[in-house]
């Protein structure tokens, strides 16, 4: 009794409640638009709309822009450009100026909804309402779209991982992560970790994109692929995760038996190399990202100083105990060329250590890359760069002349003098370029300068070669001392080739690095039987598969069917002799054999790329069948459709209809006029027979054209029923001629198509337009 009396009270309690909520009064937004925040009018190009945004985005991003409305205007730019990026958004918004589409709606239901439910999750009802907003506010400035995720965050991620949200809204088991996410993101957003977040109610296109059929989903996201996050979530699971995105061969543990063969390895690698002196057992989180994001510039070590085998190299480098130590090694492996030390080791400040020493003193250049990084092109009269570059062999009798260059380059202050220097036997077509009409020497010096990115550079050599020589520094000086004070004495001209990539033998181990790591995450998929994220991969199989098996059985299907009817056609031919029309010109116009038409079947999986992403100007021709009809169908739609496959922008598929008969009664739904023909010849006491319908769709454009089965095989013999025709002349009425009759019948509902096909190409057929294209995942009927 007790138990209904508390019951019977909090019923009338909470809809009291939840009519006060209803009724009280709520303050109408701001109006909002988004043409006025990103300051462009409503004929801007989506290209202006881009251009308008990076910049408004770069000024009001939160971490440059100190202002307190920085935030929220740097959200509204975001969201503004979220409506007028997307071409739907946008024509709604100018339609009716809704930047969401039936936005109150949606409340109201979900209003409802939840009150209908709060007597189930009444403590999750009211935890959820009033932590919704905050939640929001809290991943508002890492919302992704999909451009965004494309354009921005793809290329960043081979410079740092990124850790991603899947979440929508009114999900009450996100709202069970929400705590140990916000605390991962405070704990890994520091450390130079990118997060992301996206809202499945807005960007379902980006979450189907990502492969995220649920939420709430974790997923990370480095070098620009994705593996998703199967474990409990756990703040320490997460950070693991992450972790282990990297690549494991980042960082090298150096003791006292491999510290010299680490160090001298900058000769071979054309990298600084970094030591971090720490006391605990494993690389530092914050130390594996920074060897991430330099990889391609700085080679990382690490030395633990807990371990008896690293005693020698902290009494040789004089290493304080207490606190983390950094040293950054170029040419002299002997004595670092930079040191840091802090009890606190922060992500800006390794950043700013390691940025000031990406190269070498004096580096070689082994690609384009690098040259262009070393020696720019000059762009401002004030921000001019000089490239003083050596010419120079691998002989060891040439090392001291090498080294004399680096104590040049050593003693060098002023920041527009960049050294270098090139292997010539490995650089012969810059090297050639820059030393024609010169006395051949073991070693020259150039100075030059770029001038544009085509190639265009002014340079000069400095005479007499280089050997290392006092007299060769001084003339080396005087030449860059008179540089300074007159640039027009680089006068000779030329057009620089591309270097060639020296490392480019390297490709093969980096491919079978990354072959390694795509097969390990597709056994950890099987591992967690996560199917939905292997479709791509199992859709490719399969798709060869049916592309295989498919040639075998039409070409089966062609020949049997061509050896069927050989004496009817020698009548025929004789016929068209006597009468004075000879056979061979009949047997040329003929299209010439080909061993199969490509048909794809157009499922829930392959229905986004073959049709709602159809390039435009491109066309799928659907064949609508069943699984009794498939194979006589799609031999017939084979031979009809042949002589159209030599055309690049058309496309073939097959429709099941036992599958997905819905689809079809929406997209006739969908377009009136198309509805209106077969209501003309159907009574509407029956359901259509789609079988045989053929369906010309254009993605880009939303139209589609409609053909409808024409029987015209007994009418050309004297006007025969199709059944009679299907039967055998003796009369007979066994079951097995009645079904021959049955197929010849559905055999002959395709024999108009060629004419259809050819006035689709002349672009004669009416074309029945629709809003948007019918899901084919929502409306598959289970089976």
């Amino acid at each position: 009794m007790t138990r209904l009396a508390r019951v019977s009270l909090v019923l009338p309690l909470t809809g009291a409640l939840y009519l006060l909520l209803l009724n009280s009064p709520v303050e109408p937004a701001a109006e909002f638009d988004p043409y006025k925040v990103l300051g462009v009018t409503k004929k801007a190009s989506q290209a202006e709309i881009k251009k308008v945004y990076k910049r408004l985005a770069r000024e009001w991003h939160p971490d440059k822009n100190k202002n307190p409305e920085a935030e929220d205007t740097f959200i509204k730019i975001t969201k503004s450009y979220e409506i007028l990026s997307n071409e739907d958004k946008r024509a709604n918004y100018d339609r009716y100026g809704q930047t969401d589409e039936s936005q109150l709606y949606s409340q109201q239901q979900q209003q409802r909804h939840h009150f209908q439910d709060s007597f189930y999750f009444d403590e999750s009802f009211f935890h959820f309402s009033f932590n919704k907003g905050s939640r929001d506010f809290a991943d508002s400035k890492y919302m992704l779209h999909y451009a965004q995720y494309v354009n921005d965050v793809v290329p960043d991620s081979f410079r740092r991982p990124y850790l991603i949200k899947i979440t929508s809204d009114w999900c009450f088991n996100c709202i069970h992560i929400e705590p140990v996410w916000k605390e991962t993101v405070q704990e890994l957003e520091p450390l130079g970790v990118g997060i992301g977040v996206v809202d499945v109610s807005y960007e379902q296109r980006l979450a189907n994109h990502l492969g995220a059929h649920r939420t709430p989903s974790i997923l990370g996201l480095i070098n620009g692929k994705v593996t998703f996050f199967h474990y409990a979530v756990i703040r320490e699971h997460l950070r693991q995760f992450v972790e282990n995105l990297l690549p494991q061969r980042l960082v090298e543990k150096v003791t006292d038996k491999n510290n010299l063969q680490f160090l001298n390895g900058w000769r071979d690698e054309n990298k600084p190399h970094v030591l971090l002196f720490d006391q605990v057992p494993v690389v530092p989180f914050l130390y594996k990202l920074t060897a991430f994001t330099y990889k391609d510039y700085i080679r990382f070590g690490y030395v633990d100083r807990g371990l008896s085998e690293t005693e020698n190299l902290v009494k040789q480098f004089n290493i304080n105990t207490y606190a983390p130590t950094m040293l950054i090694f170029k040419e002299n492996t002997d004595k670092p060329a930079d040191i840091i030390q802090a009890r606190g080791m922060k992500k800006q400040i390794i950043d700013e250590f390691v940025s000031n020493n990406k190269f070498l003193l004096v580096p070689r250049l082994v690609n384009q890359k690098l040259f262009d990084e070393l020696c720019p092109v000059k762009q401002f009269h004030r921000r001019r760069k000089y490239c003083i570059l050596l010419i120079t062999g691998e002989d060891e009798s040439l090392a001291s002349s090498y080294d004399e260059f680096v104590s040049v380059a050593a003693s060098n202050t002023k920041d527009v003098l960049r050294f270098a220097y090139v292997y010539q036997k490995q650089q012969q077509p810059l090297c050639d370029t820059l030393l024609k009409n010169q006395e051949s020497s073991p070693s020259q010096v150039v100075i030059l300068e770029r001038r544009s990115n085509n190639g265009k550079a002014q340079y000069k050599p400095v005479g007499g070669g280089w050997n290392g020589s006092e007299e060769d520094k001084s003339r080396l000086m005087e030449q860059l001392e008179l540089l300074q004070r007159d640039p027009s004495i680089l006068s000779h001209d030329a057009v620089l080739p591309e270097l060639n990539n020296e490392f480019a033998s390297m490709f093969l181990i980096q491919w079978m690095y990354s072959a390694y790591d795509y097969l390990s995450q597709i056994g950890d998929d099987l591992l967690h039987n996560n199917w939905r994220e292997m479709m791509p991969l199992l859709s490719l199989i399969f798709s060869a598969l049916f592309i295989l098996f498919g040639t075998v059985i039409i070409q089966a299907f062609s020949d049997s069917s061509e050896d069927k009817q050989p004496k009817p056609k020698a009548k025929d031919n004789a016929q068209k002799t006597d009468g004075g029309s000879p056979s061979s010109t009949s047997q040329s116009s003929r299209p010439p054999k080909k061993s199969f038409v490509e048909v794809t079947e157009l499922t829930d999986i392959t229905y986004t790329s073959n049709l709602v992403r159809l390039r435009p100007g491109h066309i799928n021709v659907v064949l609508v069948l069943t699984d009794a009809s498939k194979n006589v169908l799609l031999s017939k739609f084979a031979k009809e459709v042949y002589s159209f496959t030599g055309t690049l922008t058309l496309h073939f598929s097959f429709l099941n209809v036992d599958k997905h008969s819905e689809w079809m009664d929406a997209l006739l739904q969908s377009a009136p006029e198309a509805l209106r023909v077969d209501s003309d010849e159907d009574d509407g006491s029956q359901r259509l027979d789609y079988t045989g319908y053929v369906l010309a769709l254009n993605g880009h454009k939303k139209y589609f054209c409609l053909f409808k089965p024409v029987y015209t095989g007994d009418d050309l013999d004297g006007g025969k029923s199709s059944e009679d025709e299907g039967r055998p002349r003796s009369g007979s009425k066994h079951a097995p001629h009645s079904r021959s009759g049955a197929t010849l019948h559905i055999h002959h509902k395709l024999d108009r198509l060629g004419l259809w096909m050819e006035r689709l190409m002349e672009g004669t057929l009416p074309r029945f337009y629709i809003p948007a294209w019918p899901g084919l995942e929502k409306i598959t009927a289970a089976k």
